[in-house]
């Protein structure tokens, strides 16, 4: 007797359940890449704009501890998040710090997390007053 060829089976297997999960990442990345292209301003409309009205620079904060007062505030309260939104040096990022505490600008608190002791810092309504001003 014959053997029937079930080989189509292992292309299913092999190749069709794999290409199903990654043809919808594919298809999104497209989407965000044309939705970006079309968000900028191109440069016509760009001069048009200028035009009309000046544009306002939004105001950012000069010193790295406004900065790092201005991370806490957007809601990043733990060392890694305030590090990673600035890009800054842990080092340097550990002597803000400090000197935010002992500004009383910040407060540190340590909690315990399910992986161990967990460390939060939060702006005092001094350190709301200092940035706001």
């Amino acid at each position: 007797m014959a053997d029937p060829n079930f080989s189509w089976i292992y292309l299913i297997i092999f190749l069709a359940i794999p290409l199903a999960r990654i043809i919808p990442r594919v298809i999104a990345k497209r989407r965000q890449k044309t939705e970006d292209y079309y968000r900028q301003e191109r440069p016509f409309q760009e001069s048009q704009n200028t035009r009309e009205s000046p544009k306002e620079e939004p105001l950012t904060p000069q010193t790295k501890d406004m900065q790092v007062l201005g991370i806490m505030h957007q809601g990043a309260n733990t060392f890694d998040k305030i590090q990673r939104n600035l890009k800054i040096d842990s080092k340097e990022l550990d002597s803000i710090l400090q000197q935010l505490e002992k500004r009383d600008l910040i407060k540190v608190i340590q909690k315990q997390g399910m992986f161990g002791p967990k460390i939060e810092i939060y702006s005092t309504d001094k350190g709301f007053k200092e940035y706001y001003s």
